[in-house]
């Protein structure tokens, strides 16, 4: 990581939290995958993939300034760069079309 070393030491603990807050999210997920049949579950795991990669993508940002402005106040951010996600899209608009 890159930045100051009080950046860095800042950036590790947000970093430990935002971690949290995916392994948080995709429980829930979890949760309900298990209690769904297989066609709605199909699409549970998919939105757990997207939460996978943005996961990856986000854990890559090596600049500790740029972490710390991003993510300082993680309210809702998994769940907000999940729907953006184009391939969540895809998944919501099918959804609504079979309805």
């Amino acid at each position: 990581m890159t930045g100051t070393v009080a950046q860095i030491e800042w950036a590790g603990h947000i970093k430990l939290q935002v971690n949290d807050e995916f392994d948080r999210v995709a429980a829930c997920f979890r949760v309900i995958a298990d209690q769904q049949t297989d066609a709605k579950r199909f699409d549970t795991e998919a939105i757990i993939a997207i939460l996978e990669d943005k996961r990856a993508e986000v854990m890559a940002v090596e600049n500790a300034g740029s972490f710390i402005r991003d993510w300082y106040e993680i309210d809702g951010q998994v769940r907000q760069m999940i729907g953006r996600d184009s391939r969540y899209q895809a998944i919501k608009t099918r959804k609504t079309t079979k309805e």
